[in-house]
């Protein structure tokens, strides 16, 4: 019941937020009636809901109190404190979460935080924190939580717009999807016929085949001095975008790049992708990326991308079709086009190098599944850099991703298509 309050809470301020940036994106001052009436109906909702969803988190504080004889638990991971005190229920911002963890290990708010598990919602007792031994460490409360696993499209390239499976219950534990077998022909192993009135109908036998992710462990490091540490309402900002950049970069790099061994396997490196051989070495031409475009798979629910490392730019940027013409159209003023032959470009600089296979890369990334397990949790040590007055901060996290298709997609009249193209070598 307060899950779902919380929700329509939610969706109330995401209403009021949308019409406030519709009038900012028109550069307008003012609201038309229908924007106010619309705003004031979700605000009158927003309120309502607010009032309910407090009945119920001091009911639910008091049962828990009763029952368990500990301090309340709040809203988003924090304590109730006998005073009422809302400054001492939760964490304030992620620096401050940060400068506890550092500096306070014993401050009751880290004694309840939400289920680690992305998309859980568990209460985890102190006896559950793994802030014990070399590998310890606290869970992200569940009121930064999101904000640190955003990604949008311009900071990751994979996350956004591949399918992703929650943590669930238990997070880390393997899970098995269905995968076609492409080998059987293109319907999986599916005879089908025309039959007549009466006639028997055929068997059919669809071939699957299996694909497996299991969440690995990945963490990162992060050393700032003991004085920024504390000031963490200066920190936050800084702390927080240090790790949420660690944990995107590292996760796309494997997502295109990864070798499948205790990491996720990258699709440059799947057995599904499909590698077209370009015209000269250490180069992209026209006819090269016409020739991965008719390779790919035009059939998925996702949006096709084309990913290249940023030394690629001179030579999109002069590519010239059969007429002479730039393909490109520059613009000294609007800048270079944002699509090419009609797919986003990315510059993306986990590609591999100029003129190596995989530099070019046009994928469409629904194809693609990550498996989500638990975490992110946190960590801070003062003893590595004790003589510095520093402190490692450590993050890390379980996830894993392959590709959904084992092999290349042939279609009915035999021909081949992937949704992963790589550009390679030349021919011969």
């Amino acid at each position: 019941m307060l899950k779902e309050l919380r929700a329509k809470a939610k969706a109330a301020r995401d209403a009021m937020q949308a019409i406030l940036d519709k009038a900012a994106a028109e550069n307008r001052a003012e609201l038309t009636q229908d924007e106010v009436a619309a705003f004031e109906a979700s605000e009158a909702e927003h309120a309502a809901l607010a009032a309910q969803i407090g009945r119920h988190e001091r009911v639910g504080a008091l049962t828990a109190e009763a029952a368990t004889h500990r301090p309340a638990v709040a809203a988003g991971g924090g304590i109730v404190h006998p005073q009422g005190d809302p400054a001492k229920s939760e964490f304030e911002s992620f620096g401050h979460f940060m400068a506890a963890v550092r500096f306070q290990p014993s401050d009751q708010r880290l004694n309840f935080v939400e289920n680690a598990g992305r998309g859980g919602g568990e209460e985890v007792h102190g006896e559950m924190r793994m802030d014990d031994g070399a590998s310890g460490g606290f869970a992200v409360p569940a009121q930064f939580r999101d904000e640190m696993l955003k990604v949008d499209a311009q900071e990751a390239l994979v996350r956004p717009r591949a399918r992703v499976i929650p943590a669930g219950s238990p997070p880390d534990a393997p899970i098995t999807m269905p995968a076609l077998d492409q080998a059987e022909g293109v319907y999986g192993g599916v005879e089908v016929q025309w039959i007549g009135e009466g006639d028997e109908k055929p068997e059919t036998d669809a071939k699957l085949r299996q694909v497996t992710l299991t969440p690995h462990e990945v963490a990162g490091f992060v050393t700032v001095t003991d004085k920024l540490l504390r000031n963490w309402a200066a920190s936050d900002g800084f702390i927080r975008g240090l790790l949420r950049e660690a944990v995107y970069a590292a996760e796309d790099f494997a997502f295109l790049r990864g070798n499948g061994v205790a990491k996720p396997l990258g699709v440059l490196n799947s057995p599904a992708r499909v590698v077209v051989a370009r015209a000269v070495a250490n180069q992209v031409a026209y006819i090269d990326l016409v020739n991965m475009v008719s390779k790919l798979l035009m059939r998925g629910v996702g949006s096709p991308v084309w990913s290249m490392p940023q030394a690629l730019l001179p030579f999109i940027a002069t590519l010239k079709d059969e007429a002479g013409n730039l393909i490109w159209a520059p613009n000294a003023q609007a800048g270079f086009a944002g699509t090419l032959l009609g797919y986003p470009v990315r510059w993306n600089n986990r590609s591999p190098a100029l003129g190596t296979e995989g530099d070019v890369l046009l994928a469409d990334f629904s194809y693609y599944l990550i498996k989500d397990g638990s975490g992110p949790f946190v960590a801070a040590s003062e003893h590595v850099k004790f003589t510095s007055n520093k402190t490692v901060i450590k993050i890390f996290w379980n996830v894993d991703g392959q590709p959904w298709l084992l092999e290349p997609f042939t279609e009915e009249n035999g021909y081949e298509v992937s949704p992963f193209v790589v550009l390679g070598a030349p021919a011969g």
